[in-house]
């Protein structure tokens, strides 16, 4: 849920700004000069919402437009195919979304939300954020600069894409803006309405397709700095060698002496190698999802470490043979000839170093040693993890693996010298990926032909572009679009609702 603090700060700001906006328009005295000064700086201010309109960039603008005039007919025209694509891609993705969703709240074993094509649960006006992670509910604190630094950039280009491809169809620019709705942060542009309605069909369609166009390719460009970076960093940084330890959380589990340290490679986690933070991920999946694994210790070893220890089972039916306040010491099963079901309180460390990992005692015959295969008998889900950070010792860790997934932080990247920052990788691939998501979010969200999104004016040129032979009455193609945009306005609306719905009621 979200932080009472935040709501109150949130709230109490903009109550704040609304009630000193309203005490000097409702003064005799500063009325007149507060709306001189509002008037001067582009600025107008109503609940909720903070808005800064300028034509200082208008030269820069027009100077973009006026570039190469026949690369940018081509470059918008493109863009004008991609944005009709979209507008009838997007009403599929979302369909298709409406129903995995419906299906997964009528099971009884929903899949987790990572296997979902794609879950909006904010929709912004003039913005068109579709978001996964919503800022105060199951988004990291650490991560709201990336958050609304990609909203800001991935509505900027936005806006950019629209008012350059106006400029470029001879209609008037008037200003640049930003705005603030509530804590998200978004732009706008200001194009002569007048002129939009002179101009034809196909050239309207080149404007309003721009703004899509130009985030499709910024999620492109964002992809592929992501998957060069290994390249891009290689005279700073190598990879391929481990998984760097970059942060681990003060209430994690990995925490301690014999823990996991800032700076620390992990090169393997029981017998699965790590190369990189994929691996380790993976690992840890797989770790999850398979049984424990055992470990292989000759007879003698073992009637040397075992001792008398009394057998119970927990309420989740598993076996407990160790004392509970033992910080050493793991409850170990295993079977021979005679019995199948037989436990030993073994000290961990000196059963785990050197010990070979198994699955049945078959795997631990060699050299015509008796050995047994010892698997830790503890609660379910729960795991005993060998995690490698040479020249560190082993790290033994006993929990749930996404928990150790969670409160750790790391990177594929090792720095070449001791001078370069550790964090610099991380900060670069977590926003590369904000932008992926969220300016592929915006490249959906506007391309649906809904009400007050782009999508509702790609129809209605689309449609006077294409239908006009066939329906020749202009109020006809309307009623046509408008029942178009209301089934598009009314599929958005389901998807809004429920994935809030699964985010925060699940």
């Amino acid at each position: 849920m979200i932080p009472v603090p935040v709501v109150v700060t949130v709230l109490g700001g903009w109550c704040a700004v609304y009630l000193a906006d309203t005490l000097l328009k409702s003064s005799n005295s500063l009325k007149a000069s507060y709306e001189d000064w509002l008037l001067t700086y582009g600025l107008s201010v109503s609940p909720f919402h903070l808005r800064w309109q300028t034509a200082l960039f208008n030269r820069q603008f027009y100077n973009w437009g006026r570039w190469k005039p026949r690369f940018l007919y081509l470059w918008f025209s493109i863009g004008m195919v991609f944005g009709i694509v979209a507008m009838f891609g997007s009403v599929i993705l979302l369909g298709k979304t409406l129903l995995q969703t419906l299906t997964q709240m009528l099971t009884e074993a929903p899949k987790a939300q990572n296997d979902r094509m794609l879950q909006v649960v904010v929709s912004v006006p003039s913005l068109g954020l579709c978001l996964r992670a919503v800022p105060g509910v199951n988004l990291p604190v650490s991560q709201l600069t990336y958050f609304f630094s990609a909203i800001l950039i991935s509505g900027v280009i936005h806006e950019v894409g629209h008012g350059v491809a106006a400029i470029r169809e001879q209609v008037r620019f008037n200003g640049f803006g930003i705005f603030i709705f509530i804590v998200y942060p978004g732009a706008f542009v200001d194009l002569f309405t007048t002129h939009l309605q002179l101009i034809s069909p196909v050239q309207q369609l080149r404007i309003f397709c721009a703004g899509v166009w130009h985030n499709f390719v910024l999620g492109v460009a964002s992809f592929m700095v992501l998957f060069l970076l290994p390249a891009i960093l290689f005279p700073f940084y190598y990879t391929g060698v481990g998984a760097l330890v970059t942060e681990v959380a003060e209430d994690s589990p990995a925490n301690g002496p014999r823990g996991l340290f800032v700076g620390d490679l992990v090169t393997n986690l029981q017998d699965c190698p790590v190369y990189n933070v994929e691996d380790w991920n993976s690992c840890l999946g797989d770790i999850s999802e398979k049984s424990q694994v055992g470990y292989c210790v000759s007879a003698a070893t073992l009637q040397q470490l075992s001792f008398p220890a009394r057998v119970y089972r927990r309420l989740d039916g598993t076996v407990e043979c160790c004392s509970n306040n033992s910080l050493t010491d793991i409850c170990f099963s295993y079977s021979n000839k005679l019995d199948s079901h037989l436990y030993a309180c073994l000290p961990a460390r000196k059963v785990i170093e050197a010990s070979k990992v198994c699955r049945t005692n078959t795997d631990c015959h060699k050299d015509f040693v008796p050995s047994f295969c010892v698997t830790p008998s503890l609660e379910n889900q729960t795991r005993l993890i060998r995690v490698k950070h040479p020249p560190h010792i082993d790290m033994l860790y006993v929990g749930h693996p996404m928990h150790l997934q969670y409160t750790v932080s790391l990177s594929s990247f090792v720095p070449r010298q001791n001078f370069l920052s550790i964090d610099l990788p991380v900060v670069i691939e977590t926003f590369c990926k904000y932008l992926i998501s969220l300016s592929g979010a915006l490249a959906v969200i506007n391309a649906v032909p809904c009400f007050a999104l782009d999508g509702q004016w790609i129809l209605n040129s689309f449609l006077e572009a294409t239908l006009s032979s066939l329906i020749v009455e202009k109020q006809n193609r309307e009623l046509v679009g408008f029942l178009i945009l209301l089934a598009g306005s009314a599929l958005l609306a389901a998807n809004v609702a429920l994935g809030l719905w699964m985010v925060t009621a699940r």
